[in-house]
């Protein structure tokens, strides 16, 4: 069965948020953090619920209303959402959440996510938080030109956080030798 990246619809609200969760439980559990499944339920487990799900609908449904404002991508495989890729554009880009679960890693389809919304970003310079243990996720935004910016953030007391940006591409283009 092939993984499809297609546009967010209001009817995967569920799908997404479930899939938001079940990237926590598999991505962020760190003994020297705190972070267990439980906490990670207690601090996370919103996002399913009816007000989570509220919450991602209404995003999606601003991407549809919004497009240049809002951009949400979801990787299907089958019925299943197994990753997804959002972002936002006010002032300046910001990209997130991204998130893949297990089964959909080393596929190339973060790749076709991160081309995508490159695209969309245009060449304006993009900046996102990671988590500082995420090993496989900074060295995903490093090959994508996006640099840490020193800028630190611990969410909830235990999770930290790293700031990272990438140029826009008139200004990397100004950089370049």
């Amino acid at each position: 069965m092939d993984f499809l990246i297609d546009s967010a619809r209001a009817e995967d609200a569920p799908a997404l948020a479930r899939t938001l969760l079940a990237a926590w439980l598999q991505t962020y559990p760190n003994r020297d953090a705190g972070i267990n499944e439980a906490w990670i339920q207690a601090h996370r487990g919103e996002v399913v619920t009816s007000e989570g799900i509220a919450q991602w609908q209404g995003f999606i449904e601003e991407v549809e209303r919004r497009p240049g404002r809002r951009f949400c991508r979801v990787v299907r495989h089958g019925d299943e959402i197994v990753g997804f890729l959002c972002g936002r554009r006010a002032e300046a880009v910001s990209l997130g959440p991204m998130y893949m679960l297990r089964q959909a890693q080393g596929r190339g389809i973060g790749r076709q996510l991160m081309a995508a919304f490159l695209a969309w970003a245009d060449d304006e310079s993009i900046s996102l938080w990671v988590t500082a243990y995420n090993e496989r996720a900074i060295s995903f935004y490093k090959h994508y030109g996006f640099e840490d910016t020193g800028e630190r953030q611990m969410w909830r007391d235990r999770l930290p956080n790293v700031r990272m940006t990438r140029a826009g591409d008139a200004k990397r283009r100004e950089d370049q030798p």
